[in-house]
């Protein structure tokens, strides 16, 4: 019979977490290290090390934070109960003594969860939550249990006098006993049988009952006087309340329970609530193509606000602060200039910077710009760009959202500064669009739904607050999408369902979706122990989100997808224009993009919407004028794209402004104004308005300027000339709206939650990592002398190494080594040596699954293994 086998036959129980782990396989490892990736950075040595790792204080609490609000409760529920306790024990304090179906259905599953994760161990007859879980999760004055209960009888008597806990004894009815242990031990006994319990409460006074209705639920705590009434006092002798300290007493969690009914908690969750429809009667629901053209027009919208806030910055946008963002103030101008209030203008800002098509320039006076990824971004097909957006959008890190509000010192966050990034916010904008992508096509949610399922899920640690942060990014998650298209009319759009990678819905499948099902036994009379009802190796565990796609290649197909879907739904980009009398353009949709180009320069827009109405003024002429465009060409330009005959007063207003532009000159000297006509010299000269500029004549058809030559043209475009640059050589400048460029930059990355989800293939080669370290440091051996203490290396002469590793190679049997690198770390392994020459052994090494060739000088020891 093996030392792991009961007499029975059947395998023993495992004595610590490490044995637990040693007896899962491969697939049940993996999964391990997938539910938790803090536990294989770095890959640990071998499974008594995965232990230990997946037992402190860090691992465990991260562990706690991501169960759902069920397997918590069971965890919390393990904290309270006996350790180690039986299945039937748990079942008990989660479902009550009247027992709960529901509970007992859903059970099995939180407890393969908690097992999975190896916060629990051991079979059904002896679960043990780990130390350090048990530890978080259990009552104490300092941390009150979620439960509400407070310490046991045993616990709560622990300083108490012998004499006194025998009067306690005796006024329950009671026998005295020899000693204060089993004092509490028949006091324990008494408040766990529940007809002995509800005999001596029946004999309680009316208000010490009244007293335990208010202690039962929690806080277990309560305050007496040196001379507490009659009823408090009938409640002290029997032990029903024990002091803790002067003036404080405690419900014992055993009384507790008996007046719960046996329950743990006051309201068990073993099902998540479901996400609602939206509407005063919860079955609104519209029609998916009605939402596809809603979203799609939201899309066009949000392109368009990109497109226009790269437009105001594509010269040089706002300075850089000192400490990174954008100022107030410049926030400001830029919502008036997008015609949008500042958080929404926010999150354009934190969008387009997210999709790398904004930066900073990094020059000594410090600005914002448009990057050389926008001029190939912007040539790109309309839906394709969306697909930019919104694939940024949906991976960042960095949460508009908080823009305005305060950091830990008490500073404003600024746009575009630091301190926005919360780790958290893709899972949570992906958790709420899969969410509403579980709802039937074109249904919008309720969101206050959405809130309690994430809730659950993610159940808060503490006081339960509303205005917890993933409530906040689910609240975010929904307006921004709206904003971005990925829904209409809250509900989850096509391509917006195909940039989060969802299946189409299927009407069979709407109902269970609404109503959260889940992956648990059909049958509640299910009697398979509890191990054999774990979810499939690799199936994410009740309430996890699922991740985004880690592969490029399939984020890349996902947004490729989504921009076919969209690209219908868009309108076709025109290539004319109507041209009116009043000097105004209208657009009557979205213009292809030479076009658009050019109308923007020539052009100042006066209003946005389904159509967009263009203004002609003397300042946008001049500037098409700048751009090096002619006369000639802005009529050839306007004939060509206007499906109305060009009005006169256009006509008259670019061949004004045509004929005054570059009448005079302006170059760099400090600056200087030269025209030919030194008539308007002199008007300018006599003008008062110019004294600012400070300028003197130095021919009869040049004037000198203190002035610099920008702020002088600024000065004569302002007292009503049109002048134009002139270079070094007299050359016209021609002035380009895209002239201002950072140098290549790459988008901000993501900051992720912890450690990422490992793949297949470092899973495969972690768990093999571990299996080689476990059998090198757990396989019997036959060690010479003295064995080494564990963790030690064994020790052995350099003779008596030769002749084993020798000996091996004739026999073909394995050994077990102690290693020392070229860097001083020490490792033990297990070699199968096939070769020795030349002070080096060549060998098979189990523990790296690959052939090695190890310097003789550096193996410290070694031993043959035993024959079993």
């Amino acid at each position: 019979m093996s030392s792991d086998e009961k007499p029975d036959g059947r395998p023993a129980a495992p004595r610590s977490l490490a044995e637990a782990l040693r007896a899962r396989d491969d697939a049940s490892l993996a999964a391990l290290l997938r539910a938790r990736p803090d536990l294989i950075t770095p890959v640990p040595t071998d499974l008594t090390q995965l232990a230990t790792r997946a037992g402190t204080r860090a691992s465990v609490v991260r562990a706690l934070e991501r169960l759902d609000r069920f397997a918590l409760q069971t965890a919390e529920a393990l904290a309270v109960a006996g350790d180690p306790a039986s299945y039937d024990e748990l079942l008990g304090l989660m479902a009550g003594d009247d027992g709960d179906a529901t509970v007992a259905v859903a059970l099995p599953r939180a407890v393969a969860t908690l097992r999975e994760q190896a916060l629990v161990w051991g079979g059904d007859d002896r679960l043990r939550l780990v130390r350090t879980a048990r530890e978080l999760l259990s009552p104490s004055p300092q941390h009150p249990s979620p439960t509400g209960l407070g310490p046991t009888v045993q616990e709560a008597t622990a300083g108490m006098s012998p004499g006194r806990i025998q009067e306690l004894v005796a006024a329950a009815g009671l026998p005295s006993t020899h000693d204060a242990v089993s004092a509490a031990a028949a006091l324990t006994a008494l408040f766990t049988d529940r007809e002995r319990m509800a005999k001596l409460l029946g004999q309680a006074p009316p208000e010490a009952r009244e007293v335990l209705s208010r202690l039962v639920w929690g806080p277990p705590y309560g305050q007496v006087t040196a001379d507490p009434a009659a009823y408090l006092r009938w409640l002290l002798d029997r032990g029903l309340l024990l002091p803790t300290a002067p003036g404080t007493v405690v419900l014992p969690r055993e009384v507790a329970l008996h007046l719960r009914g046996g329950r743990a908690h006051r309201e068990t969750e073993p099902v998540p609530p479901p996400v609602e429809p939206a509407g005063p009667t919860g079955t609104r629901q519209g029609s998916p193509q009605v939402v596809d053209a809603t979203a799609a027009g939201q899309a066009y919208t949000a392109l368009a606000t990109v497109e226009e806030l790269l437009k105001d910055w594509d010269e040089g946008g706002p300075a850089v602060l000192r400490a990174g963002g954008l100022s107030v103030r410049d926030l400001k101008r830029t919502a008036v200039a997008l015609d949008v209030s500042e958080p929404v203008a926010a999150f354009w800002v934190e969008l387009a910077y997210a999709a790398g098509l904004i930066a900073s320039d990094g020059e000594a006076d410090e600005r914002y710009a448009a990057t050389p990824a926008h001029d190939e971004w912007r040539e790109r097909p309309a839906a394709d760009r969306w697909a930019d957006l919104a694939g940024a959008w949906l991976a960042a890190t960095r949460t508009a959202g908080l823009v305005g509000g305060r950091d830990a010192k008490d500073r404003t966050l600024a746009a575009l500064g630091p301190g926005l990034d919360r780790s958290v916010a893709p899972e949570v904008r992906r958790r709420v669009l899969a969410l509403l992508a579980a709802l039937p096509a074109g249904t919008s949610p309720d969101p206050e739904s959405v809130l309690a399922r994430l809730r659950w899920e993610r159940p808060l640690r503490g006081p339960q607050q509303e205005d917890d942060l993933r409530s906040r990014l689910a609240r975010w998650t929904l307006q921004e999408a709206e904003l971005l298209g990925v829904t209409g009319r809250g509900a989850l759009s096509s391509h917006g369902r195909a940039l989060l990678g969802a299946p189409e819905p299927h009407a069979a499948d709407d109902a269970a979706r609404t109503q959260g099902s889940q992956d648990v036994p059909d049958t509640p009379g299910d009697k398979l122990p509890v191990h054999h009802r774990a979810a499939p190796a690799g199936a994410p565990a009740a309430g996890t989100v699922p991740p985004g796609p880690a592969d490029p290649q399939a984020r890349a197909a996902a947004r490729a997808a989504a921009a076919r879907l969209l690209a219908p739904l868009l309108p076709e980009p025109l290539d004319h224009v109507l041209l009116q009398a009043d000097l105004t353009a209208v657009a009557p949709g979205p213009l292809q993009r030479p076009l658009a180009d050019v109308l923007n320069v020539l052009a100042d827009v006066e209003s946005k919407g389904g159509a967009t109405v263009y203004r002609f003024t003397p300042a946008s002429v001049r500037r098409a004028l700048d751009a090096g465009r002619s006369a000639s060409d802005l009529h050839a330009f306007l004939a060509a794209h206007s499906r109305t005959p060009v009005p006169q007063p256009l006509a008259y207003l670019i061949d004004d402004v045509a004929r005054r532009h570059g009448h005079l000159r302006v170059g760099a000297a400090s600056a200087y104004v030269r025209c030919d006509d030194d008539a308007v010299l002199n008007e300018i000269l006599a003008d008062k308005r110019s004294t600012a500029l400070r300028l003197r004549r130095l021919a009869p058809t040049v004037l000198a300027a203190q002035a610099d030559p920008a702020a002088l043209l600024e000065g004569l475009r302002a007292l009503g000339y049109a002048p134009a640059a002139e270079s070094a050589e007299g050359d016209v400048v021609i002035t380009r709206a895209d002239a201002r460029r950072t140098p290549p930059r790459t988008p901000p990355e993501p900051v992720p939650e912890g450690p990422p989800v490992p793949d297949a293939t470092l899973l495969a080669a972690a768990v093999r990592a571990i299996r080689a370290g476990d059998l090198a440091s757990t396989a019997p051996r036959k060690a010479p002398g003295t064995p080494p203490a564990p963790g030690e290396l064994p020790r052995t002469s350099p003779a008596e190494t030769l002749a084993t590793v020798q000996a091996a190679v004739l026999t073909g049997e394995a050994l077990w080594i102690g290693y020392v690198n070229a860097d001083g770390a020490a490792s033990q392994r297990v070699i199968a040596p096939v070769r020795v020459e030349g002070g080096f052994v060549t060998a098979y090494d189990h523990t790296a699954d690959e052939v090695r060739t190890y310097p003789l000088h550096r193996i410290t020891g070694v031993a043959e293994l035993a024959d079993d």
